[in-house]
């Protein structure tokens, strides 16, 4: 870790009128896409000549790859390089609810599974844009712990980076250091233990504000510092005027699970702010203005959907705070993957070539109608509800744009329905309870950020929730 200073596949459509989804490619057999690329070789060669640049060590590479791409899957799963082999064939890994070789068969008694945040909603646009995302690299490429400069950060990506917050206007990096993080999660306690050094003579609290991420408070007691710990909410601190207390403060916006834009509440000399902004894009939530606190954070897993890259950045006004957070990350870490680097470079080119549009319209249309769609499913009745975000200028459009958050805070109204985990449990739907983000029972958490599957399981097992109520009522 360490910082710097400074073919498309044709629409198809939700059968509950979803959001527009794309299946992906036809199946081919590996010997049918072996002899397309070999084609295209040839066609190059003809036109360029043998005087011109051939590839030769990656032909079978790319073949490889278009043949696994090639795997269709049913449309309901997909098949990777690094996955399974049977006849040296690869296999496909199902999404939930489906099986069988090609993913074409569903478990009709499988529960809906809105529990987590993997960020698969975005999976589609890169198969529309393939190419775009695609990368073939030497097994020799970047074998040294550091770069050229002795850095292990990429000032490429560096670059890309502080570009692609002027362009979405929703970060300022000017007059701020960049540090480098295997996903936020590392550089969130990174950030605890280079505020806490601050500290004046006792261990420096770390509060957040109800419903908060649960990771905040699960990571801070895991690592148990003898420079820091978990306090609880806000409520109790910010009006605390005793000058020997450091309070650090996670502010999330939007935050997790509302969907909410927040601002730290802690006031006072030793009050230190860090601000998550993992949904602070233009997919999940208008964009205000540009954010300009001292400490902000950031993730690809959320703005591209590449969760499982595992790479996050920290935008830090204070040097002595970007130096303690470079140390701790080197020592933690050793750096981030330059493979990782690599990837993430190459999805940030092509969000910032096209100024972002592309990505943000297909996540932001995709996103709006999910919520639509959930709300209008939950607008008969008043056993349940949901968040209520109002529509917001965004200055990335340009407009007041709807709301399309990441997630529902719903909430189960009736006085018997004080689990609401398991009152969705018992109807078909895993949620993640509202207990783990410090909250009542009687809230969960619903993601609506998984595959197009998942969603429609979703909004099935809610109909028929609901549609037992009415009949309850009608007898």
């Amino acid at each position: 870790m360490g910082g710097s200073k400074i073919f498309d596949p044709p629409p198809k459509y939700s059968l509950l009128g979803g959001s527009k989804i794309f299946d992906p490619a036809p199946k081919y057999n590996l010997c049918f896409v072996c002899s397309v690329v070999l084609n295209m070789l040839l066609v190059v060669y003809l036109f360029v000549g043998d005087t011109k640049w051939m590839p030769s060590w990656s032909r079978m590479a790319a073949m490889e790859a278009e043949a696994v791409a090639a795997e269709s899957c049913s449309g309901h799963g997909r098949a990777y390089l690094d996955g399974l082999l049977v006849d040296g064939m690869p296999v496909c890994e199902c999404n939930t609810c489906f099986g069988g070789p090609d993913c074409s068969q569903i478990s009709p008694d499988c529960p809906a599974d809105v529990d987590s945040g993997n960020p698969l909603f975005l999976e589609p646009f890169w198969m529309q844009n393939a190419a775009s995302g695609a990368l073939l690299v030497s097994g020799w490429h970047r074998m040294s712990y550091s770069y050229n400069d002795h850095s292990s950060v990429s000032g490429e990506l560096e670059k890309h980076i502080r570009k692609l917050h002027s362009i979405v206007g929703n970060a300022v990096t000017e007059g701020r250091f960049i540090v480098f993080g295997t996903g936020s999660t590392q550089l969130l306690n990174a950030a605890v233990h280079s505020l806490s050094l601050a500290n004046l003579s006792s261990r420096a609290g770390v509060v957040t504000t109800k419903p908060f991420y649960p990771a905040y408070k699960t990571q801070t007691d895991f690592f148990r510092s003898v420079d820091y710990k978990f306090l609880g909410d806000t409520s109790m601190w910010k009006n605390s005027t005793d000058g020997n207390v450091s309070i650090i403060e996670f502010v999330t916006s939007p935050n997790n699970p509302d969907g909410l834009l927040k601002q730290a509440v802690v006031k006072g000399p030793h009050a230190k702010a860090i601000n998550d902004h993992a949904y602070l894009w233009p997919h999940y939530t208008a964009i205000p203005a540009p954010a300009d606190e001292d400490l902000m954070i950031f993730t690809l897993s959320k703005l591209t959907g590449h969760a499982g890259s595992r790479f996050g950045w920290a935008l830090i006004k204070d040097e002595a705070v970007y130096d303690a957070m470079s140390t701790y990350a080197s020592q933690n870490s050793f750096g981030v993957s330059h493979d990782t680097q690599l990837v993430a470079l190459k999805l940030l080119k092509f969000v910032v070539q096209g100024k972002g549009r592309e990505i943000f319209d297909f996540g932001f249309e995709t996103m709006r109608n999910r919520w639509e769609i959930l709300s209008k499913t939950l607008s008969v009745t008043s056993r349940f509800s949901i968040q209520e975000i109002e529509p917001q200028y965004c200055s990335f459009y340009q407009k007041v744009r709807d709301p399309s958050p990441a997630y529902a805070w719903f909430k189960c109204e009736r006085e018997e329905d004080e689990d609401c985990y398991t009152v969705l449990r018992a109807a078909g739907i895993i949620t993640r309870a509202g207990t783990l983000f410090g909250a009542d029972s009687r809230y969960v958490r619903l993601s609506l950020i998984k595959t197009q599957d998942d969603f429609d399981l979703l909004i099935r097992k809610l109909n028929i929730l609901v549609s037992e109520e009415d009949g309850a009522k009608t007898m």
